[in-house]
């Protein structure tokens, strides 16, 4: 009966993942054939020092997965021969219409080289811990979008990022410096992105006398936008503030404003128009994340935006080239007519 185990008993990942992952590995490298026996739960796990719950619990999760089956008396035996798709689990913090469009781009680049599984934490670290904890050793890529509310603390989100193995891992839209691990990640640099972006609308901004950030607090969104937008301002020696909802403005002439969501962005098209004020010329607008709709609306909407296609296709190419590799987003600005 040959089988080895790989087990690492220093690691993070519970010791029944390590199985887990160790027989699904030996079936696609082809070390384990299809109705191949595997050693019975006490063998295993008088072999390697192993509860026997453990063993059970890793036999009990492949037989779950469809990777082996079971014959009364007789034991435990291989199922499936070696898959002919790359697993990926594809980790969004939310559903948008940006993100929708990196997942497109993503699974349109993996094509029918791979299968992939959506999970969505909402932004909750212990949504994204269970999705963590039920995933490993069952998919050979791992592809997270780590944005979690301001109040989780950024080493419990590195701690269960260390539960993935780091060859394995690839980050999208933000990087996080604490994971020293040699991960992969397709990222947005939010506070020198949005500096550089307004930097290249010098131009159309001079006209205005005041800039305005509009950054929800019920939405959560990264704090370093709007440290990306003080700067500038400071820099610049620009007026500027920021609130919390277009709601709230009166009088928009004279202002250029930067809004996250469409329902703010809406709300300023709206009051321009009953203000008779002219976009581009008496108050200006730009929207972060560039939609179909945004090109059309109110004659073009200024945009400031990475690429979220090229996001999706730079992670799905990492993972079938077998490449580890930090890769800056492009992020720019979209000059249309309201600005």
């Amino acid at each position: 009966m040959s089988f080895t185990l790989h087990l690492n008993h220093d690691a993070k990942t519970p010791k029944y993942k390590q199985i887990v992952k160790s027989v699904i590995d030996g079936v696609e490298r082809g070390s384990l054939k299809r109705h191949q026996q595997l050693p019975s739960i006490n063998e295993l796990s008088e072999e390697y020092y192993l509860a026997r719950d453990t063993v059970e619990k890793a036999y009990k999760e492949l037989k779950a997965l469809g990777i082996i089956d079971s014959v009364r008396g007789k034991g435990y035996y291989i199922l499936n021969e070696k898959p002919k798709q790359i697993r990926v689990l594809l980790v969004m913090n939310k559903l948008s219409a940006y993100k929708k469009a990196i997942y497109e781009s993503f699974v349109a680049t993996l094509g029918d080289r791979a299968t992939v599984t959506l999970h969505i934490h909402h932004g909750s670290l212990r949504i994204f811990r269970d999705i963590v904890k039920d995933s490993v050793g069952h998919y050979h890529s791992y592809v997270v979008m780590p944005h979690f509310y301001n109040d989780v603390n950024i080493s419990s989100i590195v701690d269960t990022l260390r539960q993935i193995p780091a060859n394995e891992l690839v980050l999208l839209d933000k990087e996080i410096p604490e994971l020293t691990e040699a991960h992969s990640s397709i990222y947005q640099d939010f506070t020198n992105d949005l500096y550089g972006a307004l930097e290249s609308g010098q131009d159309l901004l001079d006209k205005y006398e005041e800039l305005v950030l509009v950054f929800p607090k019920d939405v959560k969104y990264p704090p370093e936008i709007v440290r990306g937008f003080r700067n500038f301002c400071a820099h610049f020696h620009k007026n500027g503030r920021t609130i919390e909802s277009a709601s709230s403005e009166t009088e928009l002439k004279g202002r250029a404003y930067a809004v996250l969501e469409d329902s703010d962005l809406a709300e300023l098209v709206k009051k321009a128009k009953q203000q008779g004020l002219e976009l581009g010329k008496d108050v200006g607008v730009m929207a972060f994340n560039d939609t179909p709709l945004k090109e059309v609306l109110a004659d073009g909407i200024t945009v400031i935006s990475t690429d979220h296609e090229q996001m999706g296709r730079s992670a799905a190419e990492l993972i079938l080239e077998g490449n580890t590799a930090q890769i800056k987003n492009p992020f720019g600005l979209i000059r249309r007519g309201s600005l």
